[in-house]
């Protein structure tokens, strides 16, 4: 069995791309630090390694090689990501709707309150409330406006949410 995997299609990659300036900024952050503090770290340590003679058995020097690849994966991906990135910095022009960046606050059938962010998929974070626009929950939610009744499949079976709000962030604090 081979490990070669045929490059994939544009509109198969990974989620769409879309992204929140705080979320850009977040990527480009990290894109510096593994290039410019990390990856020259490793490389000394590597180079420290290396020196003192037989590599086969040097586990400092296995192991820094390995952390190297690591580095640079998630450096392509970072650039091939950013490349194709969409900053999108203002809100659409019908406010009363859900697109990419909306706060929206739901209401369960038992009448809990959540809300959630739509964000890209390099930004969801359950924990802020920052749900993906490619997940079921975001899909089902965009395009839709106040009072609408949204229906999601989980696990468990169908849940059913009332819209009660949609807001957006100025540009600054998005």
């Amino acid at each position: 069995m081979s490990r070669y995997r045929p490059p994939q299609h544009p509109s198969r990659q990974r989620g769409s791309k879309f992204i929140t300036p705080r979320g850009a900024q977040r990527l480009k952050d990290e894109l510096d630090h593994l290039w410019r503090v990390l990856r020259p770290q490793v490389t000394q340590a590597v180079q420290e390694a290396a020196a003192q003679g037989d590599r086969s058995e040097n586990a400092e020097y296995i192991y820094g090689k390995r952390q190297l690849r690591e580095i640079d994966r998630r450096v392509r991906f970072l650039r091939q990501r950013l490349d194709g990135m969409v900053i999108v910095s203002q809100p659409p022009s019908d406010s009363s709707k859900v697109f990419f960046g909306a706060w929206v606050t739901l209401e369960d059938d038992s009448g809990a309150e959540s809300e959630y962010r739509i964000v890209g998929p390099d930004e969801f974070d359950a924990a802020q409330g920052y749900i993906s626009m490619d997940s079921p929950l975001g899909r089902a939610l965009l395009r839709k406006g106040l009072d609408e009744e949204v229906r999601v499949e989980v696990p468990g079976g169908v849940k059913t949410y009332v819209i009660t709000a949609v807001r957006y962030e100025p540009a600054e604090d998005a």
